[in-house]
Formats: C-alpha cells, sequence, structure tokens
C-alpha cells in the first residue's frame, strides 16, 4: 500500500469549539506558575553544566501534559508540519509517489497534471541526484529525501534521473507547487447497485471529495452505499459532521461536546443531504477512531445504517489546538464528544499511564473480544437505546457494531508476517513493476482489462520466497508456505492493480479477501 500517516497520528479532533471563560495567568510570589518559573530560571542560570534551554521547557511542557489524558500533547513545529499535512488537502513539492528500492527513488506515478508530469517525468524514473547532490546510493534516509523534494510553491529544484533505457542521466528543471493529498482512498461500485467508499481520514478537503465520489457511484447506479472507516484514525470534527450530514434528516443530532470550561455544543443535520434515503452500511474496525466514531455513532443511534465490523477504538476526547510562538502546539483535551443517545465513547483510562492506553488492541485480543463478540460484557450503567427504534447500545469504550465480524487470526501466518515486516514483499512488487511496467501497460489498458486477465506469474512469487531466504526469513513447513500464498497472491495482484492504476484499483482487489468488506456485501444481498 502506499505510505500513510501512522494512524496514531491522526487520533486527535481539530475543533474551534469556544471556551466559556479566558485563560488566566498568575504570577503572583505563590502561584504555581511563579513556582515553575523560578525553577526554570534556576537550572538555567545555576546549573553544574550547561542546558539547552528550549529542550528544558519542552521537555517541561511534555512532563505535564504526560500526566493527563493520553491525548493531549505536544508537538514541535517540524511535527506539527508534518502531522498537519495529511488533513490540510496539500503540501508543496514535486509531485510523484515513490519508493524507496535497493537505495534508490524510484518514481510509483507522478501526480496528474503535477510539476513533475508537467515536465516529463514518468512511471518507473529513478531519481539520484537533487540539485546536484547525489540521493542514490548514500544511505541517505527517506526523511531527508523528502525534505531536499520539498519546499515553497514556485522555487525550482534541479533533479538528475536515471531512466530505463536510456544511457546517459537525465537533467529536468522541476517548479514545485501545491500537490493535493487524498483522503479518500476507494471509490467504485462494489456489486452491481452498490457502491463503496473508503475514507482514509476527515481532513480539508474530504467532503469536497466524498461528494465527487458519490455522484460518480450514482451515475453509475448505486442505490445502496457502503461505507468503509476501518483504520480510519480519525480527523476534523466539522469533515466528520458534514459526512454524517449527507445521510440524516434536518435536526437529526450528529454528535455534541461538553467539557469542564466548555459549553455544550450540538451538531445537528441541516437537512439538505443528498443520501437520505439508500441504504447504508459502515464498516469499522478496532482501528477506527475519533471522527470515523463521530459518523459510525450518529448513523447507529439514528437507526439510520447497520454498523459491520469490530468495536472501535473508543477515543471520545476533543483536543483544541494551542499554537505557541516558534511554531509548535499544544493539543488540549477540553471537551468529551457524545453520540446522539448520549453515550460517551472514550474508552477507560488511568492518567499518565500512556503504555497501559497504547496496550489496548493487545488486551483485546487476549482478551478474546476480537475474535468472539460473547467475550465483550458492558454494565447496565453503560446503556443507552437508539432513538428511532430504541435498540440497546452500550457507551464506555467505542462503538460496537450491530454486525459482528470476528478476527481471522489465522489469515496471516507467521511467515506472511516476517515477509510484510522486512520489505520483502512490497520490495518484490516494485522490481516485478520496473521491469515489466511496458509491457503491463500494453496488455492492460484498463483496470478491468488487468482485473479479468492478468494470470499471476510464478515468477513473481519464486521472487519473494528467494528474497525471502536472503533474509532468513522462511516458512516452518509445506503447510505454511500453501497457506500463505493465496492471500500473497491476492497481495502482490493488488500492489500491481496500485502501481499500473491506483489505491481505487488496490482496494478493489484487496476487498475481495476482507471478512469485514466481504460481511458488508453479504448483509446488503440479505
Amino acid at each position: 500500500m502506499k505510505n500513510k500517516a501512522p494512524i496514531v497520528l491522526l487520533f486527535y479532533l481539530f475543533t474551534l469549539l469556544p471556551v466559556s471563560a479566558q485563560m488566566r495567568i498568575d504570577f503572583s510570589g505563590d502561584s504555581p506558575i511563579r513556582k515553575l518559573q523560578i525553577a526554570e530560571m534556576a537550572i538555567n542560570n545555576l546549573y553544574v553544566d550547561s542546558v539547552d534551554e528550549n529542550k528544558l521547557v519542552e521537555d517541561g511542557i511534555r512532563g505535564m501534559l504526560e500526566k493527563l489524558d493520553p491525548h493531549s500533547s505536544y508537538s514541535n513545529p517540524e511535527e506539527v508540519k508534518a502531522m498537519n499535512e495529511p488533513l490540510q488537502g496539500n503540501f508543496e513539492g514535486i509531485g510523484v509517489q515513490f519508493n524507496m528500492v535497493d537505495d534508490t527513488l524510484l518514481v510509483i506515478q507522478p501526480v496528474s497534471k503535477g510539476p513533475s508530469e508537467k515536465v516529463g517525468i514518468m512511471a518507473g524514473d529513478r531519481i539520484v541526484t537533487v540539485n546536484d547532490t547525489a540521493i542514490a546510493g548514500v544511505k541517505m534516509s527517506k526523511e531527508e529525501i523528502m525534505r531536499r523534494l520539498r519546499g515553497p510553491k514556485g522555487t525550482k529544484v534541479n533533479l538528475g534521473i536515471v531512466r530505463r533505457g536510456v544511457a546517459e542521466v537525465l537533467k529536468f528543471t522541476v517548479k514545485r507547487d501545491k500537490i493535493p493529498v487524498k483522503s479518500i482512498d476507494a471509490v467504485y461500485m462494489i456489486r452491481p447497485n452498490v457502491g463503496y467508499i473508503r475514507i482514509g481520514n476527515f481532513g480539508a478537503t474530504t467532503y469536497d471529495e466524498f461528494m465527487e465520489g458519490m455522484e460518480k457511484l450514482k451515475k453509475e447506479g448505486m442505490k445502496d452505499l457502503i461505507l468503509d472507516l476501518q483504520d480510519n484514525g480519525g480527523g476534523y470534527l466539522q469533515a466528520a459532521v458534514e459526512i454524517a450530514n449527507e445521510f440524516l434528516p434536518k435536526n437529526d443530532l450528529i454528535v455534541y461536546t461538553e467539557g469542564r470550561r466548555v459549553d455544550r455544543m450540538d451538531y445537528k443535520a441541516r437537512g439538505n443531504g443528498k443520501f437520505q434515503d439508500g441504504r447504508v452500511y459502515v464498516l469499522v474496525n478496532e482501528f477506527t477512531a475519533s471522527a470515523a466514531e463521530i459518523v459510525s455513532g450518529a448513523i447507529q443511534d439514528q437507526d439510520r445504517g447497520t454498523i459491520i465490523g469490530r468495536r472501535t477504538f473508543g477515543k471520545g476526547l476533543v483536543q483544541r489546538p494551542i499554537g505557541l510562538p516558534d511554531g509548535s502546539m499544544i493539543r488540549l483535551t477540553i471537551a468529551h464528544y457524545y453520540t446522539p443517545s448520549g453515550r460517551c465513547i472514550q474508552k477507560p483510562y488511568t492518567k499518565g499511564d500512556l503504555e497501559d492506553y497504547a496496550l489496548d488492541f493487545d488486551k483485546r485480543l487476549k482478551h478474546g473480544e476480537l475474535t468472539n463478540s460473547d467475550s465483550i460484557h458492558f454494565a447496565d450503567s453503560l446503556k443507552f437505546y437508539t432513538l428511532r427504534k430504541h435498540r440497546a447500545v452500550y457507551g464506555g469504550g467505542g462503538i460496537m457494531p450491530d454486525v459482528f465480524v470476528p478476527l481471522d487470526t489465522l489469515q496471516y501466518t507467521n511467515y506472511h508476517r516476517q515477509l510484510v515486516l522486512k520489505g520483502i514483499v512490497i520490495n518484490t512488487d516494485l522490481k516485478y513493476i520496473d521491469n515489466h511496467r511496458k509491457q503491463l501497460k500494453s496488455l492492460f489498458p484498463t483496470f478491468e482489462t488487468f482485473r479479468d486477465g492478468f494470470n499471476f506469474p510464478q515468477e513473481l512469487i519464486d521472487e519473494v520466497i528467494k528474497e525471502g531466504e536472503k533474509q532468513n526469513v522462511k516458512p516452518k513447513d509445506d503447510a505454511e508456505l500453501q497457506k500463505t500464498l493465496p492471500y500473497l497472491k491476492a497481495q502482490l495482484k493488488a500492489l500491481v492493480a496500485r502501481d499500473l492504476f491506483d489505491m481505487s484499483e488496490y482496494f478493489q482487489i484487496i476487498n475481495e479477501t476482507s471478512d469485514i468488506v466481504m460481511k458488508g456485501v453479504e448483509e446488503i444481498k440479505n
């Protein structure tokens, strides 16, 4: 799959909630703030060794926030920029999708109509120099390469490119521009009359992307929709509200927020949604969080659709971004959010114990919850009722689906996990595409011809096995190898489709192996 920001980076909600009282800072002699100030001054001026005052202050801020809830955090200016990009909908750079192969940057695809495509850079090109500095074969980190390629809109960067079949290094000058970052991974008709949309996160452009996808599917005959929010770590609250609005009648409550110093604020449907009649099936799993839980909770509580999958992450805390003068930022939890029935779905946590909170997935797995819904028990005090059909739903830790799909712990063998973890699968795919791109493009000009006509080459599997052996990754026996092959073949075919076409085509293939997606298809059929 294409690289995505880690889910954990998206587990916060940006929102502009009104604060009912102004912050007041007391610098009087006995105030805690004055005490902290004196301590910092004493360390900076009197400590036996030199200290980095900026780091001292940063460590102090982090220390205070770490004693609060798991989602209040401090980010330095670089971290702020890296975390905001996936949500803002764009960044400034040269516009290529790439990956590293044998310590060399391989262009997977130039962004359509982007600055690199405009000057003639092609899929399969290898970028070897940036402004006459070698970036290939020098063990340069991916982060450093990205830093050299990115830059303010309008600035120029000189690239040296090696192209298959061309002897000399080609020279290109690329004028950087704004590059769109998509938050919707896939839009397609998964079955006759059934549309499928997968939202990766809720960013600034999500709603516009979603509506564009909906119009496309309606023209193709969509009557019902599968909305896939699996692995969606959240994002902007307002984006979630806009998406939920499309399914609900006027004045239906979508979500409300309330905190110790923040008055209750209700978010209601405006009644102008364009999909208020067709059936909706929302797919979720244990990594569905935050804004994605708002959409899931609203649709469930209003009895508007069916939630399918496993209990969601349980992130019901709202952060307010507080910018600091140097570009760093504090994200401070100021409120809880509640689903329309009144559920606070934040899972329990102990203040200051971030490690225990991070191990929640392991605890769910050991407890058996991910494989057996009967292992989940809620106290009566956490029982609520949906607003139309008065079905019992529960708060206190995520959205429990209407239709449970157990985690298939046997689908991925240990052999397959090691092949993926060591990058063997993705690197083998990239090399195969690099060697056969022209031939594949000629044989399969459309995705439909690829999906129906691509006969999986044994050489690709042989290469994965061979590379695994080089890195001491081997199946324990032939039975494990045979169990690994079906999903591995589907994964490799999906990756080839991604590199020839795009992410939507990747999901069209890989979704056919997903228990949760296939359960959604089955529910619609039934």
